[in-house]
């Protein structure tokens, strides 16, 4: 059975950094994309960043230059590390995997969520 568990979310005030960490574990056969996905109270989840597994990233405008995304594949570990946060940031904070593992179909796997609170 396939599980991400998240960790690093916390509170900060505005202008610090905090890393979050989402580890996949289970019979897993490879990992393709990985992402970070955030919802805010009130709000749809968005999405934040994504990686493929060779490293390509992209991220939503609103963080660019704040947030980078990085991964180790032999870990099957995704990372968001997060600097300059502001109070916008605010939301749970979500690992999104697309994978397969043995002996199921290739599709994406949630993690539990991790809360990021940005005091102003």
């Amino acid at each position: 059975q396939v599980q991400l568990v998240e960790s690093g979310g916390g509170l900060v005030q505005a202008g610090g950094s905090l890393r979050l960490s989402c580890a996949a574990s289970g019979n897993i056969h490879i990992i393709n994309d990985m992402a970070w996905y955030r919802q805010a109270p009130g709000k749809q989840r968005e999405l934040v960043a994504t990686i493929t597994r060779g490293g390509s990233t992209n991220y939503v405008d609103s963080v660019k230059g704040r947030f980078t995304i990085s991964r180790d594949n032999a870990k099957n570990t995704v990372y968001l590390q997060m600097n300059s946060l502001k109070p916008e940031d605010t939301a749970v904070y979500y690992c999104n995997a697309d994978l397969w593992a043995v002996g199921t179909a290739y599709r994406g796997y949630w993690g539990q969520g991790t809360q990021v609170t940005v005091s102003s």
